[in-house]
């Protein structure tokens, strides 16, 4: 696991820009963090990363984003106001999932059960106001590109 500490918005989603060279095709990010802790800024940094140009939004009423014009597609999913895995059922996660793309959901944990084991976490948390520690579990990332950046990398 590495911790990365953002102090703004604009870290967060630089974080999410520079984890998008690590992303290959199939890849899926499950999200957890509170309301404002900086999940959709971070997918707005991976997005672009991406090389896509799409104006993100949580979709938080629609359940599913789809972005292209980037190295590949990104399906952005937000499951927090879904009541129960069967809410989600006839969306066929398993094409998404398995599919051509990058799949990211915000408030994964409320339906674990639904996201592939080869999944990898990314656990937001509210340090203060501007403050985030963002934790990225999942393969290693010592050799990443934003490891090395100009983004404070705390001990985990």
């Amino acid at each position: 696991m590495a911790t990365f500490i953002s102090n703004s918005p604009a870290e967060t989603e630089a974080i999410g820009r520079q984890l998008a060279e690590e992303i290959g095709v199939g890849s899926v990010l499950a999200l957890k963090g509170e309301l404002g802790s900086g999940k959709t800024m971070f997918v707005k940094g991976l997005v672009a990363g991406l090389g896509s140009r799409a104006n993100v939004t949580s979709p938080t009423f629609t359940i599913v984003h789809e972005y292209r014009g980037g190295r590949m597609p990104i399906y952005h999913f937000d499951f927090f106001r879904l009541e129960e895995p069967q809410s989600i059922a006839h969306l066929g996660l398993d094409d998404y999932f398995f599919g051509d793309g990058l799949s990211v959901i915000e408030w994964a944990d409320r339906f674990p059960e639904l996201i592939p084991q080869q999944a990898r976490w990314i656990l937001f948390e509210i340090k203060s106001s501007n403050q985030r520690a963002i934790n990225v579990q999942g393969r290693a990332v010592s050799n990443s590109p934003f490891a090395s950046g100009g983004l404070e990398t705390a001990a985990s």
